[in-house]
C-alpha cells in the first residue's frame, strides 16, 4: 500500500535587514541556574535577523506544519531559520523537496543512498531514488519557538 502524501506549500519569508528591528538587550547573561543580581538598565541592541543569519542573501525563514520533527526539537508552528549556502551533510536538518513536496527532515547519507529521517516514530524514514525529484533548499541553523 503506497503512503499517502499530502501536498504543502511553503511559504518562504525572508529577513528584512535595516528596518529599524533592533532590540534592546541586557548586559550580561541570565542564570538557568541559582539567580544573579537583577540588571538596571539595558546596555546594547540586538538585531535577531543579524545573529540568526550567517549569509543574508541565502537565508529564510519557514513556518513549520506538522509533528514528524518533535523528537528534534522542531514543533508544529515553529519558525526555522534556513540558510541555502550551507552545503548538506549526513545528519544536518535541512528543508527539502522531494517530488512535489516541501518537508524537514534530518539527512542520512549512505555511500549507495540518501534518506529523509523523521524524529518521530509516527512517521516512516524515506528513501531518496534516482526515480525522485530531489532538491536540498537549505539547511536549518536555528529554531525560534513560542513557549508560552
Amino acid at each position: 500500500m503506497p503512503v499517502k502524501r499530502y501536498i504543502q506549500p511553503l511559504s518562504v519569508y525572508v529577513p528584512h535587514y535595516n528596518a529599524g528591528t533592533a532590540l534592546p538587550m541586557a548586559a550580561g547573561t541570565v542564570q538557568a541556574g541559582f539567580p544573579s543580581p537583577a540588571l538596571d538598565f539595558m546596555e546594547y541592541k540586538i538585531d535577531l535577523n543579524r545573529e540568526l543569519s550567517r549569509n543574508d542573501a541565502a537565508t529564510f525563514y519557514v513556518k513549520v506544519a506538522g509533528n514528524s520533527m518533535t523528537g528534534a526539537g522542531i514543533d508544529e508552528s515553529d519558525i526555522l531559520v534556513v540558510d541555502r549556502s550551507l552545503p548538506p551533510h549526513d545528519g544536518s536538518i535541512a528543508v527539502c523537496l522531494i517530488d512535489t513536496e516541501f518537508t524537514v527532515k534530518r539527512l542520512k547519507v549512505q555511500p549507495d543512498c540518501l534518506y529523509l529521517v523523521p524524529e518521530n516514530p509516527d512517521y516512516p524514514l524515506l528513501q531518496v531514488t534516482e526515480n525522485n525529484q530531489f532538491m536540498v533548499w537549505g539547511i536549518v541553523t536555528y529554531v525560534i519557538k513560542k513557549v508560552v
